[in-house]
């Protein structure tokens, strides 16, 4: 069986190349087990909705159905817990987070990743996305259980980071 290839040309790719070479949704590393869908990330409301608003050629139309976008701009009252949890991304650059194959940082990642993108970078953004239990950890130790109006930024991050804070 032939990979597929998927060809990006949107704002910040121009025929950007990849082969999807796992099943999608399945076939994760070792450890790696999101909590959470791209469509149900999306659907739930994250990065103010500002995030793939010109993508909607590379990933399946199913993952726009239901999400909350703002095209024009961010608008945090799309986010589920409806607070700004995001860096702008020169941050993320200026951080040393940004893969050049990856724009978008770490979601945009996870989207290719979870269509069957398998990428030389994906241990450093599976690491990256193991570091971010600690909030998990530090929402459950100071919020009673099921009190979103507790840690309501640190939730929303979580979100972004495909865990479900809705369950804590």
């Amino acid at each position: 069986m032939r990979p597929r290839v998927i060809v990006v040309n949107d704002r910040m790719q121009q025929n950007y190349r990849y082969e999807l070479l796992a099943r999608t949704g399945r076939d994760f590393h070792e450890g790696f087990a999101p909590e959470l869908t791209p469509a149900k990330m999306l659907a739930l409301g994250v990065f103010g909705g500002k995030y793939l608003t010109d993508c909607g050629a590379e990933f399946p139309a199913a993952w726009f159905r239901h999400a909350k976008l703002s095209p024009a701009r961010r608008d945090p009252q799309l986010n589920f817990f409806q607070v700004d949890a995001s860096q702008p991304i020169a941050e993320w650059r200026r951080k040393g987070w940004i893969h050049p194959d990856d724009p978008r940082g770490w979601f945009q990642w996870y989207c290719r990743y979870y269509l069957g993108r398998r990428h030389p970078d994906d241990e450093r953004q599976i690491a990256r996305w193991r570091a971010f239990r600690r909030h998990r950890r530090q929402i459950e130790v100071a919020c009673p259980p099921k009190d979103w109006s507790c840690r309501r930024r640190q939730r929303q991050a979580l979100l972004h980071w495909a865990y479900d804070a809705r369950k804590l």
